[in-house]
């Protein structure tokens, strides 16, 4: 078993060359992809009262199609990382952008559950994309010393389309009905990809990127590009760290989906909060999560550029972040509803906290270049099967118990606990694995 004092290859350079700041622009580029991204997953939620009186679904139909998304977007993710590791982000990220802001838009079409429903699971497959892209960008444009912090931008960019979301489809709805709701936020991403294609290029393509810089970036890797052996997709799931990597980023995300679904039906009912309080104060924990996910990346490339292997470095976030935000737990418990809302926004933020590391992790592990898109996709196809465990395991609760959130958010918080013991004793040392050819296959 290895631990968090285990002790990975890579170290930090005394000396550090100078980056080019043009990678900060490629990162908040796929920040601004993802914000996209999670403003068109969230559009449905809330548009969801004047679809179910524009078709006449009910409450069960709606579920089903808040649900629907998942199902493609997790079972898309595998493919997704191979095909961005195959034909690189500078072409399958537009692509994926405008594949999921093509069927946003076509969503105003829909007339009916089962339309409705067919432009939500290809909407799934699109979004797919967005993770692998971003990790691989990361990978090839930031050394170890400063990935985790690239990583918590990129992953923030999730939050920040939630928090979006609300005020903007809100407006407009009430101003020009849920058809143009999705009309509009379908535009965002076309505009977004053409921005991509223009600025966009590998760091060795680049004309701000030097050859000691590209020295540096190269110097996280395991195997250059022209030494990369032909190693099969399937290989990456015999080593033991990716099985780790898959259920401590399960255990994270089951977490992470109950804020996003059934968190607005807790302070409504459990907490008595009124729509307008909820549309205030519902708000704080996504809010406090952003720059948590940021001091994150801070945190654990402040420990790395210290001194500490990269191994102590990334776990004492990954095992920290997962073991505060077990305090979840608590807010089921505490007599007062602010109590429970700080309980919920130290938990988001802690989450988001380990995030950071989580998405750096496909860069500092894979065994070449070549698997970070690929490793990217594997862990998050295993986190977003949370996205339906959470929400039937957390209805099925509420119907035996009544309406009781005690066991839903116990078991969340019992998930971060083996979460972090999954980071601390299944994920091996943080560096490049090793090479496992055809022959050993």
């Amino acid at each position: 078993m290895s631990s968090i004092a285990g002790t990975g290859r890579i170290r930090p350079e005394r000396q550090r060359t100078l980056m080019p700041n043009a990678r900060w622009l490629m990162v908040w580029l796929c920040f601004l992809a993802l914000a996209i991204n999670y403003t068109d997953r969230a559009n449905l939620a809330v548009a969801a009262p004047s679809i179910k009186h524009a078709l006449g679904v009910d409450d069960t139909t709606m579920g089903f199609l808040l649900g629907s998304f998942f199902w493609t977007y997790a079972l898309m993710q595998l493919p997704a990382g191979w095909l961005v590791d195959r034909f690189g982000a500078r072409l399958m990220f537009p692509l994926a952008v405008c594949w999921w802001s093509l069927f946003t838009a076509m969503t105003a079409l829909a007339n009916s559950a089962a339309t409705l429903f067919g432009f939500r699971l290809l909407l799934g497959a699109g979004e797919a994309g967005g993770y692998p892209a971003s990790a691989r960008v990361v990978a090839r444009w930031f050394p170890p010393q400063e990935r985790s912090l690239a990583s918590s931008i990129f992953d923030s960019g999730s939050r920040a389309g939630n928090l979006v979301a609300i005020p903007l489809c809100s407006w407009l709805i009430a101003t020009f009905g849920w058809r143009a709701s999705f009309v509009v936020t379908g535009l965002l991403g076309f505009v977004w990809a053409v921005g991509w294609l223009m600025i966009y290029r590998k760091p060795e393509n680049h004309p701000a990127v030097t050859p000691e810089a590209l020295a540096e970036i190269e110097a996280g890797h395991a195997v250059p590009d022209a030494d990369e052996p032909p190693i099969r997709w399937i290989t990456l799931f015999r080593y033991r760290t990716i099985w780790g990597m898959m259920f401590g980023f399960f255990c994270l995300n089951f977490v992470i989906y109950f804020f996003i679904t059934w968190f607005p039906t807790y302070l409504m009912t459990a907490r008595h909060f009124s729509l307008r309080q909820f549309g205030t104060y519902g708000l704080i924990p996504g809010l406090i999560a952003i720059p948590g996910g940021w001091l994150g990346g801070v945190t654990s490339d402040w420990l790395y550029r210290r001194g500490w292997s990269l191994t102590a470095a990334r776990k004492t976030c990954l095992v920290g972040g997962m073991l505060v935000s077990s305090v979840i737990t608590l807010a089921a418990i505490v007599p007062a509803a602010w109590m429970a809302l700080v309980l919920f926004g130290i938990a988001y933020a802690a989450l988001a906290f380990t995030a950071a590391s989580i998405w750096s992790l496909p860069g500092d592990v894979a065994p070449t270049k070549g698997h970070v898109a690929s490793i990217s996709g594997i862990q998050n196809f295993a986190s977003n099967l949370a996205g339906v465990v959470t929400t039937s395991f957390t209805g099925v609760m509420l119907t035996i118990t009544h309406g009781s959130f005690l066991i839903p958010l116990a078991t969340a918080g019992g998930l971060c606990l083996l979460g972090a013991a999954t980071y601390l004793f299944v994920v091996g040392p943080i560096e490049p694995l090793p090479v496992m050819s055809r022959r050993h296959a």
